[in-house]
């Protein structure tokens, strides 16, 4: 922690997190969330991570915005599961759970050099153990041994078209695993066209689940996406073409 006068102070907000969570986190965390958030501050002088400075703004649309996601299943996380954040850029939701769930294996996904450099130089700040970086493109990650078929959770926030985040993520996830879409507005009918999609993915739309955020009463929604056999090798198609041709 830095002692400078003009350091921003995250809001506690602990009755809030009890509230909408069920959950609150303890001192130490609350100290990593505050590091975390002058990291970021600090990062955005050389990179352009975030508009989202502000102390208020910044607990609201990335701290309890990436661990809403996980509300619905908080108490079905097991030590020792895999969780993979496609797209991570700054590092949202990925940083966040890694710091709410300290035994769980968080990878953090980006097509961006810079960005996973500048994360590789904040996680050893952060002192946290539990979170590896990669860069590449989800296309070609899905496709690789190592990756395929390995995670328990995949974690899909702003990156691009529903369909296609599917794409991305249903490959990377082992039989049974969740990925879970961040969405903001979504209709009855976005969830009746992505069904065919997920389904030539080996999935099932499970739930989408509505929330609304506690600050600025912005409505959330997370579709919660269950492989139920293992996505067939085709998918995910070659760099680029998910995004130019979406599944339907």
């Amino acid at each position: 922690m830095t002692n400078d006068q003009n350091v921003l102070l995250l809001p506690q907000m602990t009755e809030v997190w009890q509230e909408t969570l069920n959950w609150q986190p303890a001192p130490e965390q609350q100290q990593l969330f505050q590091k975390l958030y002058e990291g970021i501050l600090s990062g955005n002088r050389q990179l352009n991570l975030t508009r989202i400075t502000a102390p208020e703004e910044f607990w609201e649309k990335h701290l309890w915005d990436s661990l809403v996601g996980l509300a619905p299943i908080w108490q079905s996380i097991t030590p020792g599961q895999r969780i993979i954040d496609i797209g991570t850029g700054a590092g949202f939701p990925g940083l966040p759970v890694a710091i709410a769930f300290p035994n769980t294996a968080i990878t953090l996904l980006d097509s961006t050099r810079k960005k996973i450099t500048f994360l590789q130089t904040l996680i050893p700040q952060l002192e946290i153990n539990n979170v590896t970086t990669l860069v590449g493109r989800a296309e070609a990650i899905g496709q690789k041994q190592q990756h395929r078929h390995s995670y328990d959770i995949a974690l899909v926030r702003a990156v691009s078209a529903p369909s296609v985040c599917a794409e991305y993520a249903l490959p990377l996830l082992k039989q049974g695993g969740l990925a879970i879409l961040y969405r903001g507005h979504w209709t009855d009918e976005e969830t009746e066209a992505l069904q065919p999609a997920v389904k030539k993915l080996g999935g099932r739309i499970e739930s989408v689940e509505k929330f609304t955020t506690p600050l600025s009463d912005s409505v959330r929604h997370c579709l919660f996406l269950k492989v139920l056999s293992p996505t067939v090798a085709k998918f995910p198609r070659a760099v680029g073409l998910p995004a130019q041709d979406p599944l339907n």
